[in-house]
């Protein structure tokens, strides 16, 4: 069986450092899996997701690959599949920030060092929630599918926080920046047909925001 990963796992992949235990958290039909075996960065990996239907899926494509024996396959809800100590690093992709925070929060994540991340909202939450537990954001990159700009985050426990990340040379920034500002935009616009939202913590902040992105131009 021959998968090919898109731009957004193969970017994931790429901070999986070589031999690594690996859980693949929400893993789908194992996809990153079981090309983190067959590329030699993963020496191990356990395949989780919450939903059987994604998770039998997967057993096919492991089985198809020949990989029983390196991939093993677990049901159940984010880090509660796992054992202290059992895997170096996790990779979580296609859900929203504040999810990832709550399954993070797990007591597992202490044993942890390496976390790689794809949120597909609440990056800022995400980040702020990494910063104050011990977490230093490393690298980062982004990856296009379909037209749409994705953010992968990589972080270390106790690590120092890299500001010449491959994210602030991507060729995507621009249009990942473009794309945040007319959202903020949108949002500014309905919150400004009430008067009570304007005066709100959501609304200055959302404001800070866009003032900061848009270098002052945010009309």
């Amino acid at each position: 069986m021959t998968m090919r990963l898109d731009e957004r796992l193969r970017a994931i992949a790429a901070f999986v450092v070589e031999g690594s235990r690996v859980a693949d958290i929400g893993t789908d039909h194992a996809q990153l899996a079981i090309e983190l075996i067959r590329s030699g960065r993963a020496s191990k990996v356990i395949a989780a997701d919450l939903n059987a239907g994604p998770l039998e899926a997967a057993r096919k494509n492991i089985s198809a690959a020949g990989l029983e024996d390196r991939i093993d396959v677990r049901l159940g809800d984010g880090l509660t599949v796992l054992e202290a100590g059992e895997v170096d690093a996790v990779c979580m992709a296609g859900m929203g920030g504040a999810l990832m925070v709550e399954i993070l929060s797990n007591d597992v994540s202490r044993s942890i060092g390496r976390l790689i991340l794809q949120p597909m909202n609440a990056v800022e939450r995400l980040r702020q929630w990494l910063e104050l537990n011990g977490w230093a954001i490393v690298d980062e990159d982004l990856a296009e599918v379909g037209g749409i700009v994705y953010e992968i985050i990589c972080a270390e426990r106790g690590g120092r926080s890299n500001a010449e990340t491959k994210r602030s040379r991507s060729p995507l920034l621009k249009k990942l920046l473009n794309a945040r500002i007319e959202k903020l935009k949108r949002v500014a616009a309905s919150m400004e047909k009430s008067s009570t939202a304007v005066q709100t913590e959501k609304y200055r902040r959302l404001r800070a925001e866009l003032e900061e992105l848009s270098g002052g131009d945010n009309d």
